[in-house]
């Protein structure tokens, strides 16, 4: 049955109405798709290079792990959590996590779209910053004059992409930068690079070769006194190719040894983890019992304090804790150029927002229209 719209004798306000009911419609429409089916993000930074580049416009599917009903509903549509540099929320209604059914639960290898733990507390003069890394760097009374803070509901947290490393029940260890997971090392994905110091024997390296490979010559610093370039990122198919260049003398990997309790969750000096060489590390797998101590609280404190809200001194106390969802470890593939699980811990089952399913537009932000549209990445599948 056709709907019934309200008429009236002005030809002008018919029009206007007709208007109104469209756009209505279309919101609705949108609206729905994006909160249960699809949902479209662009990548904003360097992280997952070379699997994912910086200005990648995606679909991400919210069916794979099941879509997360809204819990901060009253939004101003097709926004975040800001506009205009205010916040497009209201937290005067707040519904509790629900997800309803996906195809499957997330897997080591996905790349996956969730909201970024430590995004719960940001800086208004400085979103972009991790709070908590700031905390911890300049102390309570210096961050007080960074100006003012905010507090975001989970769902409102901003959105990172990544790759899962680890999942719920796993052991993670980085070695070499490599990661191993229950004892295995796991697949190197073709877009996993490390950085790398490029000595040659005095000139510089061809720069349509080094274009050709899918490095940025424009952003490649060579030092004369090295000579060579100080840092380079590559992937094992770019290493294998730039060690065979007859003018490269050497090329070694950055790997970083020393420790830091600032930098590197769990951000105590009992852990002496780097970048390079982490854990071993167990993930919370839901419904499992992990004993408790003063050694390893760090580890899942704030697990426990902020993300399943129950009492951490009752749980030490105890001497042990049972785990109510199940956690991830993410790490980016461009792997030295990655703020992740390293830098802040584990991302909780329901912060998870989706998976990446295909590259629908991808523009290149250093070139202008229309050289910078990467046509090569159009409707690519992840």
């Amino acid at each position: 049955m056709a709907r019934r719209k309200f008429r009236t004798k002005s030809k002008l306000l018919n029009w206007v109405l007709d208007w109104l009911d469209a756009i209505l419609f279309a919101v609705v429409v949108v609206t729905l798709v994006n909160t249960f089916w699809f949902q479209a993000f662009k990548i904003p930074s360097s992280s997952m290079e070379s699997s994912l580049y910086t200005g990648d416009h995606l679909f991400v599917s919210k069916l794979t792990y099941g879509p997360r009903l809204p819990q901060t509903p009253l939004t101003i549509p097709f926004t975040h959590n800001v506009i205009f540099g205010k916040e497009s929320y209201s937290t005067a209604v707040q519904w509790k996590y629900r997800r309803l059914p996906g195809f499957r639960d997330v897997r080591k290898g996905d790349c996956v779209v969730f909201n970024f733990p430590n995004g719960d507390t940001v800086l208004v003069n400085n979103p972009a910053a991790d709070y908590h890394f700031c905390r911890r760097y300049f102390g309570d009374e210096a961050l007080n004059r960074l100006g003012e803070i905010r507090v975001r509901p989970m769902d409102k947290k901003d959105h990172y992409v990544k790759r899962c490393v680890a999942a719920a029940g796993d052991t993670l260890e980085v070695r070499d930068g490599l990661v191993w997971v229950n004892g295995e090392q796991q697949t190197v994905w073709p877009g996993v690079q490390l950085n790398y110091t490029v000595r040659t024997s005095g000139q510089r390296l061809n720069p349509k070769t080094l274009s050709k490979m899918g490095l940025n010559p424009e952003e490649l610093y060579f030092d004369p006194s090295l000579p060579g370039y100080v840092q380079m990122s590559l992937t094992a198919e770019m290493l294998e190719q730039i060690s065979a260049m007859p003018s490269v003398v050497s090329v070694e990997a950055e790997m970083e040894t020393e420790p830091s309790s600032v930098e590197i969750f769990p951000f105590s000096s009992d852990y002496a983890w780097t970048r390079d060489y982490f854990g071993p590390l167990w993930i919370p797998e839901k419904g499992a019992t992990v004993k408790l101590d003063s050694l390893n609280l760090p580890l899942y404190e704030r697990l426990i304090r902020d993300y399943e809200h129950e009492d951490v001194a009752k749980a030490l106390e105890e001497g042990q804790y049972t785990f109510k969802q199940n956690y991830y470890f993410m790490m980016g593939d461009n792997r030295h150029n990655s703020l992740d699980s390293r830098y802040w811990g584990f991302v909780p089952e329901d912060h998870i927002v989706g998976r990446p399913v295909v590259v629908w537009l991808s523009t290149d932000n250093g070139k202008g229209f229309p050289s910078n549209i990467r046509w090569k990445r159009f409707l690519k599948f992840v």
